[in-house]
């Protein structure tokens, strides 16, 4: 045979193998070619080397044609390693080259084509080993399809594996991807012999289906198992347990054991400790942390700059992202996402543009993630126009996608889109969640659609499964509130299954201030007072109810009690863009160097408003004297942006002015009546939405 094999000709064109062969004149033929098979790395080696197995009658010999199926696997090429194995006598497969196969297929997410093959082994008379369950247990996990793995148990069983580690740590595993952590458990509690894999499995399958106390537990248990066994999966995992279970004690000495090991300053683990104390409001910890950490992956930045966000530190949070690009970090899909939020809390337009080009350059505008962020920070920056055209642009749209561009709409005041696209939605066949609910609901209410937002809140239960949360309910209250039907909001309340919280009490204590009702006002706010004291927003709403009453010494008995408990309003400010710089303006604000100017177009704008009808609303002026409550409105920080946006932006173009509060009866009628004496569109973003202001009309319908 030896003779025969060095006598074999060459393939004329296969320059690659000539080279590597002319090297090593020593070698064997067939070991010459079993080197380049573990050594080459590029499809086009893998179709040369091929072709001389093929030319040299050498395919047939197992454990080439197992080296080959590996390399294309190497190269990507899953397409030609499934031409390959079937194209090749079965001779020469042996459970080496089916196992290859079904790891591979399993890698490249096609999981019913490796359970296809497995059956296809079992048929030809090849037994699997402990390596085909291993990797045929992970392609059950891809199905999504419980009963696949319940199958493969019982062939496991069978076979004989169940006292293998490796196997039965893979059959644990595929039962907590597929949310059965009960017989997870049953399988790990029956193993005759566990190992650190077999612990971490179970850890990261209660932390992967939200049972965080359980994942600590199982943690603490692994500790007075084996101290020593600890690796960057266990405190990696019980750390983002204590993250998400606010178990901050814990995470704490779970800190001190990666101390007393020496592991704390692996990457890994000083990512995941600095991500629990993030989500745990410990800002300067995570600080600390990452000034401490040498060598910065990706994932330290996005925990840095998630932190920030944690702590509404939005601009931090951009320029955080801009330091990890300079520093030649390569930002993935949660470092989009992240800054993409804060640009959108930031109302920041053009930051959010610069950030939409890097993500066109570097290939993740397809990402699903990444475009439901992109709609939203359109959204919330005020171009519902550019959101759409994301969405639009989308493939494969899922359900958040479908829910980002459902919220923008409602956002901005269009309920008929929003009803529109959810039911579009549905059509398509994608399940909404319990967020798209609370979008369709809002915009029900804010447009009066009181039938069909208790269509909608029925349906929930009825034909989604989703039971209603206190969104939900406070959406339902707010809907009848605006309607005028108090009372019947109020039985409502009474008749939830779960307990009332201050979302649903306060949208009831709002309504009471629009509807002026003195009696339902003082009872709903003293239950807001016991449930959050030291929110100003329900003092200065009880204030409003009682000045339109006329109980003005009520009101200032009010403002007495949160001077004495030190609750105080925050402060009323406007923020507006012009030139790539932001100019916020605060109510009597006379800080700006064009002071002068803004407070003569004030003037102008009030006589063009009064000759097209305009009536103070004085009941706005809160804490002024009668004679001066008028002249007071127009110094509220909303008039103020408008009269510097008039003044600095070109003619024609649109005014977008942001507030920290809810925008005040007087300011939306003045912007109506500005919208159309300058025939500019006005968009302002308050607290709760955006108002659209053009030719004399806002986008809320005067309902908001």
């Amino acid at each position: 045979m030896k003779a025969v094999y060095s006598k074999l000709p060459l393939h004329p064109n296969l320059s690659f193998f000539k080279s590597h062969y002319h090297q090593t004149p020593f070698l064997h033929p067939l070991t010459s070619l079993n080197s380049l098979l573990n050594c080459s790395r590029t499809s086009k080696h893998a179709t040369q080397i091929h072709s001389q197995l093929i030319t040299t009658a050498l395919l047939s010999l197992p454990f080439l044609f197992n080296n080959l199926l590996n390399l294309y696997a190497k190269c990507g090429s899953v397409d030609q390693t499934l031409l390959l194995f079937s194209s090749a006598p079965d001779d020469s497969k042996n459970v080496v080259s089916w196992t290859s196969l079904i790891t591979q297929l399993t890698r490249f997410k096609r999981p019913f084509k490796a359970l296809t093959f497995f059956n296809h082994m079992r048929r030809s008379g090849v037994y699997p080993n402990h390596y085909t369950f291993s990797a045929v247990l992970s392609a059950c996990t891809d199905t999504t399809a419980s009963v696949h793995g319940e199958q493969m148990h019982s062939l496991v069983w069978k076979h004989g594996f169940l006292a293998e580690v490796f196997v039965v740590s893979a059959l644990v595993d595929m039962y907590a991807k597929c949310c059965d952590m009960l017989m997870a458990e049953k399988v790990f509690e029956e193993m005759p012999v566990r190992n650190l894999v077999s612990w971490n499995t179970m850890i990261v399958g209660f932390l992967q289906n939200k049972l965080y106390d359980q994942a600590i537990f199982f943690f603490k248990t692994l500790l007075l198992e084996n101290l020593t066994a600890l690796d960057e999966v266990s405190f990696s995992s019980v750390f983002s347990a204590c993250a998400n279970a606010g178990n901050l004690e814990f995470g704490k000495q779970v800190h001190g054991v990666a101390l007393k090991l020496g592991v704390w300053n692996l990457v890994y683990i000083n990512n995941s400790l600095s991500d629990m104390y993030g989500k745990c409001g410990l800002f300067n910890d995570v600080a600390k942390l990452f000034s401490n950490t040498g060598a910065r992956d990706v994932v330290t930045w996005n925990i840095m700059i998630m932190a920030y966000v944690y702590n509404h530190n939005y601009e931090d949070a951009c320029n955080s992202f801009w330091m990890m690009r300079r520093k030649g970090s390569i930002p993935d899909e949660a470092s989009y996402s992240s800054v993409l939020h804060s640009c959108a809390n930031l109302a920041a337009l053009y930051q959010g543009t610069l950030i939409h080009n890097q993500i066109i350059r570097s290939g993740f505008v397809k990402n699903l993630r990444v475009a439901s962020s992109l709609i939203t920070m359109y959204a919330k920056c005020g171009s519902l126009v550019d959101a759409f055209q994301i969405f639009e642009e989308t493939e494969d749209r899922n359900v958040v996608c479908w829910t980002a561009i459902i919220a923008a709409c409602q956002q901005h005041g269009h309920a008929n889109w929003v009803v529109e696209l959810f039911e579009q939605m549905l059509r398509e066949g994608i399940k909404p969640d319990y967020i798209t609910f609370v979008s369709v609901l809002s915009a029900c209410s804010h447009t009066g659609r009181v039938e069909e937002g208790f269509f909608y809140f029925n349906s929930m239960i009825k034909v989604h499964g989703i039971y209603p949360g206190h969104e939900h309910y406070a959406c339902i209250v707010d809907l009848l509130s605006r309607a005028g039907e108090l009372d019947r909001a109020k039985r409502f309340i009474e008749l939830m299954p779960i307990k009332p919280d201050a979302s649903v009490w306060g949208a009831l204590l709002s309504a009471c201030r629009n509807h002026s009702n003195l009696i339902m006002g003082k009872e709903v706010a003293l239950k807001l007072f016991d449930l959050e004291p030291d929110n100003p927003g329900n003092y200065v709403l009880l204030c409003n109810i009682l000045t339109r009453n006329g109980m003005l010494n009520e009101a200032d008995e009010v403002r007495r009690k949160m001077e004495s408990i030190g609750v105080r309003k925050e402060p009323g400010c406007s923020w507006i863009d012009i030139k790539n710089s932001t100019y916020v303006f605060t109510v009597h604000d006379k800080s700006h160097e064009k002071t002068k100017e803004i407070y003569e177009m004030l003037e102008k704008l009030k006589e063009l408003v009064k000759k097209k009808g305009y009536v103070a609303e004085t009941e706005f002026a809160i804490n002024t004297a009668e004679e001066y409550k008028e002249q007071s409105l127009w110094y509220h920080s909303e008039k103020i942006a408008l009269a510097f946006g008039l003044l600095s932006l070109p003619a024609g173009a649109p005014i977008r002015i942001k507030k920290n509060l809810r925008t005040c009866g007087d300011c939306h009628t003045v912007m109506k009546f500005a919208s159309e004496i300058f025939a500019r569109e006005i968009i302002v973003r308050d607290i709760n939405r955006f108002h659209h202001f053009t030719n004399g009309i806002c986008s809320c319908g005067d309902y908001w």
